[in-house]
């Protein structure tokens, strides 16, 4: 997974890397994810695991601890520049659709 593919995060990534600013194991990630986002987004096992690994292979999350099978893993300092960018360029989203809204309501008043 390319620098350049991770420009911009899916939900599920998004969420996923957020869950991993405090350790936290495979079963933990799904279950606050979930809470969360009220249910509005469910990360498979799959999905999770895939993540993880290519995660993991990117330096983007670190294994901290293994347990009986357990793993527990935690967000890198590349994992947290790549979270902190894609939430700017969410906000910045947002800001964008404020204005434009703004101006669409004005111009449908006027």
């Amino acid at each position: 997974m390319a620098r350049e593919q991770l420009k911009t995060l899916t939900e599920s990534m998004y969420y996923i890397l957020l869950t991993l600013l405090k350790p936290q194991h495979g079963y933990g990630i799904m279950q606050e994810v979930d809470s969360i986002t009220k249910g509005r987004v469910k990360v498979g096992a799959g999905t999770l695991y895939n993540l993880l690994s290519r995660f993991e292979e990117e330096e983007i999350i670190t294994q901290v601890v293994e347990d009986n099978r357990k793993k527990v893993y935690l967000i890198s300092e590349k994992g947290l520049t790549i979270l902190r960018a894609e939430h700017q360029r969410l906000n910045q989203l947002v800001e964008d659709g404020m204005v434009l809204l703004e101006e669409g309501r004005q111009s449908n008043e006027t």
